[in-house]
């Protein structure tokens, strides 16, 4: 398993994201996918405080109560690399000192663990001085309740500011970069921002790694799919799309693997990214996802489709 920048943490070739576990995924879904999940070799668990905050009746917090309870139920703790995230649940959807301190403490609570492996800073509060923010994130690791931090959602120019600022004050240094980043969506990481990571030893986490379900290749023309992505997913039904599926189908039928897998494994291969996120809430679309473990692109394949 590769390293995770700099840290101590050796993540699988695919994060399992978590937003799902307590949305489409009721408690014994996820159950059964998260252990089919470590079966097949992945360790690496990403969450956030807002999972799943818009499902009906549900407040956030899901998805970190039902992963606590399957790692205290598996008693696997060790074994697995979580990571959660601050900024975007309502009443605590800003990078204030007393909201990241508070919020560690209620997920940490949550997930049943005595720290988290990576806290990301979900969404940049631009009201919120970085000097701020960063110290408090420097103070929880400190304070062994979590090991590594990372950012979500941050400009070019605002994560080269905060790691500037980190630098400065000693503070712990984000790790980690978490962006949209897939085949279809690829001008918002690419360029600068991927430059500020690279530069700084950072890994890219990224999500939507399958275009919201859209390079899972479910989504065609004419064909109607039960799904809550289906509306968003269906915005890449262009000519560019549809190209990139045609590439798609062709070396996944070469690899007798899933299109999603080759989708991943284009990400996976990108310079900087250690694991793209994929969620699962059965344990079909699971299969088809975790076959990315054992899948490695030939560069010419890798190359056909970053030009498609």
């Amino acid at each position: 398993m590769p390293i995770l920048s700099t840290t101590d943490l050796n993540v699988s070739r695919l994060c399992l994201g978590g937003n799902v576990f307590g949305w489409t995924a009721d408690e014994d879904a996820s159950f059964a996918v998260l252990d089919a999940y470590t079966a097949a070799g992945g360790n690496f668990l990403d969450t956030a405080d807002v999972y799943s905050a818009w499902g009906e009746g549900n407040s956030g917090g899901e998805s970190e109560t039902i992963i606590g309870k399957w790692l205290a139920g598996r008693g696997n703790r060790d074994e697995v690399v979580v990571a959660t995230k601050v900024g975007m649940l309502a009443g605590f959807n800003n990078q204030k000192r007393d909201t990241v301190l508070a919020s560690a403490d209620r997920s940490l609570k949550r997930l049943g663990v005595d720290h988290i492996d990576l806290y990301y800073n979900h969404l940049d509060d631009p009201n919120t001085p970085l000097e701020e923010t960063l110290a408090a994130y420097d103070q929880l690791v400190q304070d062994g309740k979590v090991r590594h931090i990372a950012a979500s959602n941050f400009s070019a120019e605002r994560l080269a500011q905060a790691l500037e600022i980190q630098e400065r004050e000693g503070f712990a240094k984000f790790v980690a970069l978490q962006p949209e980043y897939n085949l279809v969506s690829r001008d918002q990481f690419e360029g600068d921002l991927q430059q500020v990571v690279a530069k700084n030893g950072l890994a890219t986490v990224p999500y939507w790694s399958l275009a919201k379900g859209f390079l899972t290749g479910k989504y065609r023309p004419g064909v109607e799919v039960e799904s809550a992505r289906a509306k968003a997913a269906s915005k890449y039904l262009d000519e560019h799309g549809l190209q990139v599926l045609e590439v798609l189908d062709e070396l996944a039928e070469t690899h007798d693997t899933t299109v999603a897998a080759v989708a991943l494994a284009w990400l996976a291969q990108q310079p900087t990214v250690a694991a793209p996120i994929a969620s699962a809430r059965t344990l079909e679309q699971l299969s088809d996802i975790v076959q990315v473990l054992d899948l490695e692109l030939t560069q010419a394949e890798v190359d056909r489709l970053s030009v498609v």
